[in-house]
């Protein structure tokens, strides 16, 4: 089960338009098991930046991967992704595409990184720039990319 939370202002991204996004990382990796997808704002995110990764920024998206089993069910559960949506747009206009696609980029992302993928070292910035752009194109969203700054 992918769940989506948002506050009450958020309400501007599709629930199914995320789940997709979600979906399709998971097929492209060949796994399964449930998160949860939390739409909020920057200052949460610069809180948990700081208290967790020790960077003291907001950032668009944040991936806590759980791997844990759901003991009554035997469910898989991932972790959670967080995506500051005041960012989402912001970085949606700079590029020149509307939120949703920010947003389905922002979740791909996310979940490759509760999958274990990372970006730190060129190598696996390569590899996992690689699948997020096989996964964004298998949704019709060829040439959306992560913008570092």
């Amino acid at each position: 089960m992918i769940k989506v939370e948002s506050s009450d202002w958020v309400k501007k991204v599709a629930s199914d338009l995320i789940r997709r996004a979600a979906r399709a990382a998971l097929k492209h990796q060949s796994a399964d098991g449930d998160m949860t997808i939390v739409l909020t704002d920057d200052a949460q995110l610069h809180k948990l930046n700081r208290d967790y990764l020790g960077v003291d920024a907001p950032t668009d998206v944040l991936s806590f991967p759980a791997s844990e089993t759901d003991p009554e069910t035997g469910a898989h559960y991932l972790g959670d992704i967080l995506i500051s949506i005041p960012r989402a747009e912001t970085q949606a206009k700079a590029a020149g595409h509307p939120l949703e696609s920010e947003i389905q980029l922002l979740v791909v992302h996310g979940v490759l990184h509760l999958l274990g993928h990372d970006h730190a070292e060129p190598e696996d910035k390569s590899k996992m720039w690689k699948a997020q752009d096989e996964i964004l194109k298998s949704i019709g969203l060829a040439g959306i990319e992560i913008r570092e700054s």
